[in-house]
């Protein structure tokens, strides 16, 4: 499995950003992204668990990593999240996420956060679109 660079000042999976969560992506396909991950108190929403918006960052973040992987750039368009069983803080979790198909200008990623014992407790689909002209260089700048 090979670690994918991370994304400098990114919120999810950047490593120069002070306030992001940091979580290092791996991929030995070009259409999946694997991650295992803590997350700690910075992440807490119910004492003692993930709020429920750090998880839909991960798997936004993550799923958006496997359409780029699969040489798409993209934003998302549509995100649906089921929580199924809270995230614990502290705890080790395990990421996939895949890239599923492209039909005409929607991409379609799924993805999955799973407990220490292989529950799923998070999973997500994402609708994607192409948007190159949102990461230019010099659009932006990493502040």
């Amino acid at each position: 499995m090979k670690r994918i660079d991370d994304h400098g000042i990114c919120y999810v999976c950047g490593s120069s950003n002070p306030h992001g969560i940091g979580l290092s992506w791996y991929s030995d396909d070009e259409n999946i992204i694997y991650s295992d991950f803590n997350l700690d108190i910075s992440q807490q929403g119910p004492p003692g668990y993930a709020h429920g918006g750090a998880s839909a960052a991960i798997l936004d973040e993550a799923m958006g990593a496997a359409v780029w992987r699969s040489g798409f750039n993209v934003a998302v368009v549509n995100l649906e999240i089921n929580y199924k069983r809270p995230l614990p803080l502290g705890q080790p979790l395990k990421l996939v996420a895949r890239f599923t198909e492209k039909k005409e200008r929607k991409i379609f990623a799924t993805g999955e956060i799973r407990l220490p014992d292989g529950t799923v407790a998070v999973s997500g689909t994402g609708i994607y679109i192409v948007a190159p002209h949102l990461f230019e260089p010099g659009r932006y700048r990493d502040k």
